[in-house]
């Protein structure tokens, strides 16, 4: 043994250490280029499949308008993070093309993925891996929400880079502290330098600040397994990393609470008014039936989807407790442990403490559970030395393909009929322009803040989740600039605009000021 120690020791300053940075390149060149290669399907899928063209809904317009010279800032509720509208700035400050934001948000989604399975290399094969990206990028509700303007996907991402940063800040330094000891009985080795480590700290700050930067309250629900773990480790640089990426994201969610919405406390409480009040709901079912393709559930009631479009729903459970156990004979409980804990986590608020469901809500879930599920399936196709189990393989391929077949039309029908809704919208904004309602202008009434968007004009309120002026503010401002209230066919104007004009397009009355005339 001392002799081949000896004979490492003399070979070392040779021809070894040429050939070893360049064959580790090489092995993490064929390591990442499965994750690249979901990345790149994951924007060419959404770029077909979802079409650029899709006008923007009626969140994206609220993000949007905040840095858009096209129309006014929409008001800005309470719950909302201004992370969006600083993601969609580079294309939304200068141009109104929904179809270059859609794309350039497509690329930029399909990079996030990439990052994201990357932070988790070295902790599970990089088969697992691409393998976790594709059945998460393959779900509906994550290629309808790729290339949208809304916060709920990179939340995702940026949980996915912080659990497998944090592992890997944990690797890297028993990794280093194994490496110092064989280098007090050989000294002629070195000890790793400690980049890996400081790289995993740097995507560790950098995910947790993503997280706060979209929404700040998921990603605190998000963290709570990561701080537990870097306490209970006294993991004391992670732990900072965390806390202080968190801090960075969240500052200017915390400091507009002060300046425009009396205070943090009094801002937390009127984000759960507006989602319906936060407590205990049983929100379980709410979900299975957003799943069949609808964007928002509120209220939600009707039939539950088809149990085909339902049913992996079903099975994820099964295979991420499948993944637990085959990850405890592996010795690879830790980072199993950590996706399935932060997964819980980040589901926990809206399956019990909100009325209503969406399914982009559950996206950061999807997204952790993906990295056991994949580990589970894995294994279920092959035996430990290796070999292809030909009927596993056959059922878990028919299983997939009976999946992604639901899948994806769930998505047709979900982006056809959006689309159909953001015409209509386009063509309202188009007749409201025929009548002399042109920007500078103002909407008020049913789906006024959408409509304002595509017409130009800003948009207000007197009630609801969106209040932001009064009833003698509208009065004036209609005095002085073009204004329209919208309401549905059988619904009655508000008091001011009874007076106003009447024009029926569709389902909506279009009730225009004189000033527009």
């Amino acid at each position: 043994m001392e002799m081949a120690d000896s004979t490492h020791a003399i070979i070392s300053g040779t021809r070894r250490s040429a050939a070893v940075p360049g064959s580790g390149r090489a092995r993490r060149v064929r390591g990442d280029a499965p994750l690249a290669a979901v990345a790149a399907a994951f924007v060419l899928a959404q770029l077909v499949l979802v079409r650029p063209g899709m006008g923007l809904g009626w969140d994206e317009t609220v993000y949007v308008s905040q840095v858009s010279p096209h129309a006014p800032a929409a008001f800005f509720s309470a719950p909302r993070a201004r992370g969006v509208s600083l993601l969609v700035a580079p294309i939304a400050s200068w141009s109104s093309s929904t179809a270059l934001l859609r794309v350039y948000l497509a690329l930029l989604s399909g990079l996030g993925l990439y990052l994201a399975l990357r932070a988790w290399r070295g902790l599970f094969p990089s088969g697992v891996l691409a393998l976790a990206g594709a059945l998460y990028a393959s779900l509906w509700v994550t290629l309808f929400y790729g290339p949208q303007a809304m916060p709920n996907y990179w939340v995702a991402i940026g949980a996915l880079v912080c659990a497998g940063c944090l592992l890997r800040v944990r690797a890297d330094g028993r990794t280093a502290g194994r490496a110092t000891v064989r280098a007090v009985t050989r000294p002629r080795m070195r000890a790793p330098a400690g980049g890996g480590d400081r790289a995993a700290l740097s995507g560790l700050l950098a995910g947790a600040a993503l997280m706060a930067w979209m929404r700040p309250v998921d990603a605190v629900w998000v963290a709570l397994p990561l701080l537990a773990l870097a306490l209970y480790e006294r993991a004391w640089k992670a732990l900072a990393a965390l806390l202080a990426g968190l801090a960075a994201g969240a500052a200017e969610w915390v400091i507009e609470a002060y300046t425009a919405y009396g205070g943090l406390l009094q801002r937390l409480s009127d984000g759960s008014a507006i989602q319906g009040g936060l407590g205990w709901h049983f929100a379980v079912v709410d979900q299975l039936r957003s799943l069949g393709g609808r964007a928002l559930c509120r209220p939600c009631t009707g039939a539950l989807p088809n149990p085909v479009v339902t049913a992996w729903w079903f099975v994820l459970p099964l295979l991420a407790a499948a993944g637990l156990v085959l990850a405890v004979r592996a010795r690879r409980t830790r980072p199993t442990l950590v996706a399935l804990a932060c997964a819980a986590t980040a589901a926990f608020p809206y399956l019990f403490l909100i009325g209503y469901a969406a399914p982009r809500f559950l996206l950061p879930a999807y997204a952790l559970l993906a990295v056991p599920v994949a580990d589970a399936l894995a294994h279920l196709v092959r035996t430990p030395a290796g070999n292809w189990r030909p009927l596993a393989l056959s059922l878990t391929a028919l299983g997939l393909a009976v999946h992604l077949g639901a899948q994806y039309a769930v998505l047709a029908h979900t982006v056809d009929r959006t689309t159909a809704d953001r015409i209509a919208w386009d063509r309202t904004a188009a007749e409201l322009h025929r009548l002399g309602v042109r920007p500078p202008c103002l909407l008020t009434g049913e789906s006024a803040i959408p409509i304002a968007f595509y017409t130009g004009c800003g948009s207000a309120a007197t009630s609801g989740n969106n209040a932001n002026s009064t009833r003698e503010e509208i009065v004036r401002t209609a005095r002085r600039i073009p204004a329209a209230a919208l309401t549905t066919a059988q619904g009655s104007p508000p008091d001011y605009a009874r007076s106003w004009t009447p024009h029926r397009l569709g389902d909506l009355r279009l009730y225009v000021a004189p000033s527009a005339q």
